[in-house]
C-alpha cells in the first residue's frame, strides 16, 4: 500500500479538489447538505474570506498515491490571540476516509504547523469561523442539520480521540421545539410575557435593514457584553460579526430578526432566520451549472423551520424577563408565518441560562457536537 502524504494546497486544480474532496465522503449519506461552493470559495480566498482579515491559514490534502484520502485546514485566529499572550492552531475542513492512518497524518501535519509557527494547542473544528460546522457530530443523526450546522461521519471522533484530543468545554446543543401556540406550555410562556409587558418597559421589534451598519454594531455590543463572563471568552472582532450575518442580508426576514429595548436601549437580540438547508439539501452545493436550475425549483418552497442561532441578553438584565418577552414574540411571529418547528443552536450544555428557559418551553436536544483539544509540548 502506498504511503500516506499530506501536501499543501497550492494549485488552482488542488483548490478546487480540496472544495470537492467531501462529496466523496457524503456520497449516499441522505442527511448531508453540501455547502455551496462558491460561496465556500470565498471563504478560504485569502484575498476575499473576513477570516484573513484577523487571521492566516493553510489548507492541506492528504494523498495515498495519486488518490486524494482526506483535506485539512490549519489557521490562527490572530483576534482570538490578543490578550492570551499565546496562539493555539485552529484546525477546520477535516474530512477523510474510514482509515486512521490518514487521520493521524492530516493532524499530525497540523501538530507540526503549529509548532512551526509557534502555537500552543490544536482545537476545533470549525471552518474558519467559529459558527460555521462547529464541532463534530456526536448525537442526532435522524435528521439533516439546520443552516450553519454541521454533519460528520462517527468515526471522525474516534479518530480525534485516538490522536490524544480531548473534549474542550461543554458540548454543543441543537434543541428542536414546535411552533404550536396551543401547547400548555407555549400558553404558560405568554401568559408570563404579558405580566412582564405590564410591568416592565420593553419592547421587542425586528430588524432594521435601513440601518444595516448600526444594527451590526448593536449586534457586536451586545455580543460581547453578554458572552463576556464565560471562561476564557475572547471578545468579538466586528469583522467577525459581519461576516456571520452579512450571507443573510438579502434573504433573512427582518421581522424576525429580534431586538428587545428598555427606554430605547438595545438589551437583548433574538435572530430567526428561514432554514434554507431544506432547499439547499436539493441543489448539490451548486457544483455544475444545471444545479442552478434545482435551485430555482426548490426555492420556491417555504421552509419548514425557522433557525435561531442565538439568544443574547446584558447581564443587568437576566432577571427581568427580556428572555421570555423574545421567545413569545418569536412564537407568534412564526407561527403567524406558517413555520412548524423552531431550531435552537448552538448552546453549549454548560450555559446554565438556556437548558430552563428552552426546557420549561418544550424544547427537546436532537443534536450535539463537540469540540476537541489537544495541547502541544
Amino acid at each position: 500500500m502506498n504511503e500516506i502524504e499530506v501536501k499543501p494546497v497550492q494549485t488552482r486544480r488542488e483548490k478546487r479538489l480540496f472544495l470537492t474532496f467531501p462529496w466523496r465522503i457524503y456520497k449516499g449519506d441522505l442527511l448531508w447538505v453540501p455547502p455551496l461552493l462558491p460561496e465556500r470559495a470565498k471563504v478560504i480566498d485569502p484575498a476575499r474570506g473576513l477570516f484573513f482579515k484577523n487571521g492566516y491559514a493553510e489548507f492541506f490534502i492528504a494523498w495515498r498515491g495519486r488518490e486524494p484520502v482526506g483535506t485539512i485546514c490549519c489557521a490562527e485566529d490572530l483576534a482570538a490571540t490578543r490578550g492570551r499572550g499565546h496562539g493555539e492552531c485552529m484546525i477546520g475542513f477535516f474530512e477523510c476516509v474510514e482509515d486512521y492512518a490518514v487521520a493521524e497524518a492530516l493532524l499530525g501535519q497540523a501538530e507540526d504547523w503549529a509548532r512551526a509557527h509557534g502555537l500552543t494547542a490544536l482545537y476545533g473544528p470549525y471552518n474558519l469561523d467559529r459558527d460555521d460546522s462547529r464541532g463534530l457530530l456526536m448525537e442526532g443523526r435522524d435528521r439533516p442539520p439546520v443552516v450553519m450546522c454541521g454533519h460528520t461521519p462517527p468515526y471522525y471522533a474516534e479518530f480525534f480521540e485516538r490522536f490524544g484530543m480531548g473534549q474542550f468545554g461543554g458540548d454543543g446543543l441543537a434543541y428542536a421545539i414546535s411552533v404550536d401556540l396551543s401547547t400548555p406550555q407555549v400558553q404558560r410562556m405568554m401568559r408570563l410575557a404579558e405580566k412582564i409587558r405590564s410591568r416592565k418597559n420593553i419592547t421587542v421589534r425586528g430588524g432594521r435593514l435601513d440601518e444595516w451598519d448600526g444594527e451590526i454594531d448593536r449586534i457586536l455590543e451586545l455580543t460581547n457584553k453578554a458572552l463576556a463572563h464565560f471562561p476564557d471568552f475572547t471578545p468579538w472582532p466586528r469583522e467577525a460579526i459581519e461576516g456571520m450575518v452579512a450571507p443573510l442580508r438579502d434573504v433573512v426576514d427582518p421581522e424576525l430578526v429580534l431586538f428587545a429595548e428598555m427606554d430605547g436601549q438595545p438589551v437583548g437580540w433574538f435572530p430567526g432566520v428561514p432554514n434554507f438547508n431544506e432547499i439547499l439539501i436539493h441543489v448539490n452545493g451548486l457544483r455544475y451549472p444545471w444545479d442552478y436550475l434545482k435551485l430555482l425549483w426548490y426555492s420556491r418552497r417555504k421552509p419548514q423551520c425557522v433557525a435561531i442561532k442565538s439568544v443574547l441578553v446584558l447581564p443587568e438584565y437576566w432577571d427581568t424577563g427580556v428572555a421570555v418577552l423574545l421567545f413569545d414574540e418569536m412564537a407568534k411571529r412564526a407561527a403567524a408565518k406558517g413555520y412548524m418547528w423552531a431550531d435552537l443552536s448552538i448552546t453549549g450544555d454548560d450555559n446554565e441560562d438556556t437548558y430552563p428557559l428552552a426546557t420549561h418551553m418544550g424544547a427537546k436536544i436532537y443534536k450535539r457536537y463537540r469540540i476537541y483539544r489537544k495541547q502541544i509540548d
